[in-house]
């Protein structure tokens, strides 16, 4: 199989929305394909790279710039980049598409309802931020802005895993036909 072009999918959405899901299927599906790939994930980076970041407006917009960055250079080392970040700033997605370069970045809104994801909830996160336990929560205490042109929006409550991964790659196969 030919090489897609080197590329970063940037899955973004609330806390429990199904990004790392969709990430480790998506990842396993290009690996399957013959496609180099890895993942960043915002739990993983925020236990290395971002461990001396917290959750401020400020700390939030490095980690995705940090998260960017890295991303841009997996690129240029021949990997396709797939990122599991929350990032709910419109302003940050945009600075990360200005670092990866707005033809390598395939963004994603895992747009799963808010209900949903307190639902799933593994963590607890949910329950502690509306005990207040909890500051700048992504959808209790601190916003979530929509992306405005994602190319692909999947709502894990309503779609299988599956078939969420099937579109992914029909869509990066037609996007790497455009470059």
């Amino acid at each position: 199989m030919h090489p897609l072009h080197y590329m970063t999918i940037w899955f973004t959405g609330l806390s429990g929305a199904g990004k790392t899901t969709l990430a480790r299927s998506l990842e396993n599906a290009l690996l399957a394909s013959g496609q180099p790939c890895a993942i960043l994930d915002g739990d993983a980076l925020r236990l290395g790279l971002c461990k001396d970041l917290g959750f401020s407006s400020a700390d939030r917009s490095e980690n995705i710039r940090r998260a960017a960055e890295l991303a841009r250079l997996m690129n240029q080392a021949g990997l396709i980049a797939i990122v599991a970040l929350i990032s709910p700033l419109q302003e940050d997605r945009e600075r990360a598409r200005d670092i990866i370069g707005c033809d390598s970045l395939f963004e994603v809104h895992v747009a799963t309802p808010l209900a949903v994801c307190e639902a799933r909830d593994p963590k607890g996160l949910y329950q502690r931020a509306r005990t207040g336990e909890l500051a700048n929560f992504t959808g209790i205490s601190a916003r979530y802005e929509v992306p405005a042109h994602p190319q692909l929006v999947f709502d894990t409550s309503t779609m299988k895993v599956e078939d969420c991964v099937d579109a992914l790659m029909r869509s990066i196969r037609i996007s790497h036909k455009r470059l």
